[in-house]
Order: C-alpha cells, then structure tokens, then sequence
C-alpha cells in the first residue's frame, strides 16, 4: 500500500512511499483510509521545523487529521465493517500524568503524550490504518465527504467548552462573540457558535473569495476591518482567536465587553514583536473580570461534541469549507498554498 511520509527534522522530505500493509493489533480496527486534512502542523512537519519519527526508524506517516471505512473490527468494539469513523490524535504517556490518568490527555502535564503524524506514533495518511477502538470516533454516514473536518472541529468542540467552564464562574449568558480568523478553525468555531445560538461575528484579512460567503451563510456577520475597530465595535462577550497574529491576539485581549472570556487558539510565529503598554492591560482584564485561556489539541469527549456538531451542520456547506481535494499521489500539491484555499485534503 502507499503512505504519505516524511523525515521530521529534513525540509522537503515528503514522500509518497509503498509500506507493508497493517496488521490490527488485539483490540484494534482495521481501516480503509479516505482522506487526510492538512493544516499548519503538517506545513510545519514537512519544512523540518518539527515533528518526531517513531524511536526505530528515520520517517514517519504522516497525517493527523483523519477519514475512514472500518474494514474489520474486533467483536464488542461497538463497530461494525462499514462504519465511518476518525481516529483520535493524541494518546497519553504510559505512566501518565494526572490530567491523562483522567483521560483529559489534551491537558497533560509531562509532555510524554504521543501523537499520532505528529510525534513518535504513524499518522493515518496511509491507504490502510489501524487504531484501538477506544481512540476511533463514529461518523454519521452522510458525512463521508466531509468528515474529514472532524479533528479541526475537536479543537473547536474543546474551545467551546473551555469558554463555557470559565464563564461558569459567575452567571454567564453571552451573546455575542467574534472570531478572529477564517481559515478551518474560524470558519468552525463560527458553526459551533451560530449553533449555540449566539450572534456571531468573524474577521479576517480578505475581503473577497469563499470565506466571507461561508460566514454569511451561517448567519454570522464577516469583517475585514482592521482588528481594533471591529473588537471595538462589536464588543464581543467571546473571542475565539484562531490566527495568532499578534494584532488580533492583541485586540482580542483589551477589546471583550465585561466579564469577557478569550479563547486563544492560533499558534504565533516566534520572532514577531510589538510594543505593548502592559500596565493598560492588565488594568482592562482586572478591572473587567476578563479571562484569557489558551487551547490546544481535544480528547476523546470533544471528538465525540465534534461528531455531533459536524452531524448537525449542513452538508454542502461543510463541504465548501474543502476548498481543494488533492490524490495521494499528487500530495505534493497540498503543501503549496493557493490564494483561495481554505482547507486542502488529501483523498486517499
């Protein structure tokens, strides 16, 4: 079979390889793979600016962002040949920390998780994958186009709940909330709050193209104003921040109504430096009892809010959020960016 590798630590490493075909492990699905998303993870990856091999070989499998077909699966597993399913990212360390002892691995606090395409364990960019039953999440069967999104969405799913834990500290009704970017996150985390019932607001640089028709479509309102003007006109009770650019992050930290809650997602490029007034900030977010929290990675019960949330959504509109389908074996293609591109997958 083919799968899509690379030599973390070598730029342009990326390859499409034939590799010995998997066989499952006691407990393990056997799966068909569909399709993998790409996102700036796997951009980082395949520049050699990060990722980990599994500790016996050079290369890794690439591919966190997973779609598909279970093959065979063990009996009791609760899946069924046929069924649609994506497979979780992280796993815990086998001494693990509290937090992943509780299966909140997405928080662990020892830095010994694992992930799947990412660090010491192959990724589901493979025609053929196994994983442990208990790391696979069941898809609706309409979702075969675009289940794909599901990882994107656990992060959403997580910041979501993030932003309604600390907003539980008192009474808390929001309702409006702006989200900063609208690459596959934004656009995401836009859905999950239209579904929540909110008025949401999303911006980004583009006044043109896909993205701000998506945002209409929701419902939502789509901006391409600069970042201070539109927090300070909206005066969002949320922020879901998912570029990482310093002037939004910015914004969004000063900018909430009282009482806001930030939800940081975006990763900032190191390097990029502002002059901050850092006593005005910190005297917005006291005396405002804002919150600012960061967000990173989903367990198990953020991809299964995920699954119900993409489940809910409408199809078609989910399946322009795939703004380009690429072959395996032009997977290349997928790592150079288009003007339009929103989210690019590569169909296995």
């Amino acid at each position: 079979m083919r799968a899509l590798t690379v030599r973390p630590g070598e730029k342009d490493s990326l390859e499409v390889r034939e590799v010995p075909e998997p066989a499952p492990a006691v407990g393990e699905l056997l799966v068909q793979g569909l399709a993998v998303g790409v996102c700036g993870t796997d951009r980082e990856i395949v520049r050699g600016e990060y990722g980990w091999a599994p500790p016996d070989r050079e290369w890794l499998v690439l591919g966190h962002e997973s779609l598909g077909q279970v093959r065979q699966a063990p009996p009791g597993s609760g899946f069924s040949a046929g069924d649609l399913i994506a497979g979780v990212v992280r796993r815990p360390d086998p001494e693990p920390c509290g937090a992943c002892a509780r299966g909140e691995f997405d928080m662990c606090r020892n830095g010994r998780y694992t992930e799947r395409g990412i660090k010491d364990i192959d990724g589901y960019g493979s025609q053929v994958w196994c994983v442990e039953a208990d790391y696979a999440v069941k898809l609706e069967p309409h979702l075969r186009r675009v289940g794909v999104l599901m990882e994107p969405a656990t992060v959403v799913a997580k910041a979501w709940e993030q932003v309604e834990r600390v907003g539980g500290r008192s009474w808390f009704e929001p309702r409006r909330a702006l989200v900063m970017g609208a690459g596959p996150i934004g656009l995401l985390a836009a859905l999950l709050g239209t579904q929540r019932g909110l008025e949401v607001h999303v911006l980004d640089r583009v006044a043109e193209g896909p993205k701000p028709v998506l945002v209409r479509e929701l419902g939502a309102v789509y901006h391409a104003e600069d970042a201070e003007q539109v927090v300070s006109a909206v005066r969002p009770d949320v922020v879901i921040e998912a570029t990482g650019a310093n002037g939004p992050v910015l914004a969004s930290l000063t900018g909430t109504a009282p009482y806001g809650v930030v939800c940081l997602t975006g990763v900032s490029p190191a390097g990029r430096r502002m002059t901050v007034d850092a006593g005005a900030l910190n005297r917005e977010i006291v005396l405002q009892n804002d919150a600012v929290v960061g967000s990173v990675n989903a367990n198990l019960r953020h991809y299964h809010q995920a699954a119900d949330a993409l489940a809910k959504a409408d199809p078609s509109w989910l399946e322009r959020v795939i703004t380009r389908r690429v072959p395996l074996e032009r997977a290349t293609e997928a790592f150079t960016p288009q003007p339009d591109d929103v989210k690019v997958v590569i169909e296995l």
